[in-house]
C-alpha cells in the first residue's frame, strides 16, 4: 500500500521556477489556465508580490477561469483528458477527440475571509507559539518566503553527525526525511519537493516580506519539515507516515497537515491518528483515475475517511462556491470545503499555482493554526469545533460536507466557546 498526492502544476508566476515532468503529468487531475488570474488582493499584504493573486484570501468576483478539455474514446467509454489552454501560449495538442471549453466565473465574497482574522491577530499581545508538521514531499527551508517559517529542534547541533538530543535522529535540525532515512529535508534541484513546498507556504509563508502571504505568517507559527513522501509522483508508505506523526508529537508538534490519500486502510496508521493528541487536517482526495469526484463515505479513502474526533476532511472548493469537478466530498466523510483549485503558493525557487484537494487542506491547517495561536483558552478540540461551527453554510455544500459550508477565518477567531 502507497500513499500518493494526485495535484497539478497549472502554471508559474516566475517562468523558470518550476517544470512541469511527463511523470508529474501523469498523476495530475488537471491543467488549467486562466483569462484573469486573481482578484487583486493586494490591499491586504501589500508587501507581497503576489498577494494579488491569491484568491482564496479574498475574492471580489474578477477571477475567471478557462479549462479546456479532449474528449477521448478508450476501450468504447470517453473520458475526459485535460490540455492546456489557449493562455498558456501552448497550442492544443493534435489527437483525436473532440475538445470542450469550460468558463467558470468567481462569485464575489467566495473566499476565507482573512481580513478580519489578521486585524484581530496582529491586535493581539498574547498569541502562542505553534508547531504545524507538514507530512508531505520535502520543503524548500531555504526559500525566501519560508526560511523564518521553518521549525528547527534547537537541541541538536546541525551537521555534527551526532544524536545530540538522543531521540534516535542524527543531526534532524530540521526536521526528519523518513522517505530516504536522512536528515535532509529538501532535495536540491529535483522537483520532487514542489508539493510539500507549496502547502507550507500556504500555512506559513511570511506575510509582507515579498512574494506570497500565508495565512498565519512567521512569527508565531512554524513548519515542522518531515518528508514521507518522494519521487516526482509524491509516493510513500504508510509505515513512513506512522514515524513521521510518532515525531511530530514527541517533537512538539501541534497540529498536522496530511494533503495525501490511500484507497487502502492502514489500521496501524489508523490507530496512530485516533490515539495521537494532535489535530489532523487531511485532503478528501481528487476523485477516479478519470478525475472525477467521488463520494468518500461510500468509496472511503484514507485518511480523509477515518471518523475520528481530531481530524478535518478538506474538499475543494471552485470560486464560484461549488466543488471541483475532482474533489471527493461526503456527507459525513467530509467534513468541510476550502479553497483548492488555482492556489498560488511557494515552489522551490519560486511561486506557482496548484490545484487540488492537497490546497485546500493547507488552508484550514493554517486556519487552525492561527486560531490556536490567537485563542490561548482553546484546545486542539475547541479549535475543531470553532473551524467546522463558523463554516458559513452553502447550499451548494449541503449534502457534501457535515458542515455543509466553508472555512470562513475571521468567524473561526470570534466564535464563542460552547459550554460543556
Amino acid at each position: 500500500m502507497a500513499f500518493f498526492y494526485r495535484t497539478s502544476l497549472a502554471a508559474c508566476l516566475m517562468a523558470a521556477a518550476c517544470t512541469i515532468s511527463s511523470q508529474a503529468a501523469t498523476v495530475s487531475s488537471g491543467a488549467f489556465q486562466t483569462a484573469e488570474v486573481g482578484p487583486g488582493v493586494s490591499s491586504l499584504s501589500p508587501g507581497d508580490t503576489y498577494s494579488e493573486y491569491q484568491w482564496g484570501l479574498e475574492n471580489d468576483g474578477s477571477l475567471q477561469l478557462v479549462e479546456i478539455r479532449r474528449r477521448f474514446t478508450n476501450g468504447g467509454s470517453a473520458y475526459d483528458s485535460p490540455t492546456d489552454g489557449p493562455h498558456s501560449g501552448l497550442p492544443i495538442p493534435a489527437g483525436p477527440g473532440d475538445y470542450e471549453v469550460l468558463t467558470t466565473n468567481a462569485t464575489p465574497g467566495v473566499d476565507i475571509n482573512i481580513a478580519p482574522a489578521w486585524e484581530l491577530y496582529d491586535a493581539s499581545q498574547t498569541n502562542r507559539d505553534v508547531v504545524v508538521a507538514v507530512i508531505d514531499t520535502g520543503v524548500d527551508i531555504l526559500h525566501p518566503d519560508l526560511r523564518e517559517s521553518i521549525w528547527t529542534n534547537d537541541d541538536e547541533i546541525p551537521g555534527d553527525g551526532i544524536d545530540n538530543d538522543g531521540n534516535g535522529y542524527t543531526d534532524d535540525y530540521f526536521g526528519w526525511d523518513f522517505f530516504y532515512n536522512d536528515a535532509s529535508v529538501f532535495s536540491m534541484g529535483s522537483d520532487e519537493d514542489t508539493h510539500g513546498t507549496h502547502v507550507a507556504g500556504t500555512i506559513a509563508a511570511g506575510r509582507n516580506n515579498g512574494g506570497v502571504a500565508g495565512i498565519t505568517g512567521s512569527q508565531h507559527v512554524k513548519i515542522m519539515v518531515l518528508k514521507a513522501l518522494g519521487t516526482s509522483q509524491g509516493m510513500g508508505s504508510p509505515e513512513d507516515v506512522i514515524a513521521a506523526i510518532r515525531y511530530a508529537e514527541a517533537n512538539g508538534a501541534s497540529i498536522c497537515n496530511l494533503s495525501f490519500c490511500s484507497n487502502a486502510l492502514s489500521q496501524e496508521l489508523a490507530d496512530t491518528i485516533q490515539n495521537s493528541n494532535m489535530l489532523f487536517v487531511v485532503a478528501a482526495g481528487n476523485g477516479d483515475e478519470n478525475g472525477v469526484g467521488l463520494d468518500i463515505d461510500s468509496s472511503p479513502t484514507y485518511p480523509a475517511s477515518l471518523p475520528f474526533d481530531n481530524v478535518i476532511t478538506v474538499s475543494n472548493l471552485m470560486f464560484d462556491g461549488s466543488l471541483d469537478s475532482s474533489s471527493n466530498y461526503g456527507a459525513v466523510s467530509a467534513d468541510i470545503a476550502a479553497p483548492g483549485t488555482y492556489i498560488v503558493s511557494t515552489i522551490p525557487g519560486g511561486y506557482g499555482f496548484l490545484s487540488g484537494t492537497s490546497m485546500a487542506a493547507p488552508m484550514v491547517t493554517g486556519a487552525a493554526a492561527l486560531l490556536y495561536s490567537y485563542r490561548t483558552d482553546f484546545s486542539l478540540t475547541d479549535v475543531r469545533n470553532a473551524i467546522l461551527g463558523s463554516a458559513r453554510q452553502m447550499d451548494t455544500l449541503t449534502g457534501k460536507v457535515s458542515s455543509g459550508g466553508m472555512l470562513d477565518v475571521g468567524a473561526a477567531l470570534q466564535w464563542t466557546k460552547q459550554a460543556v
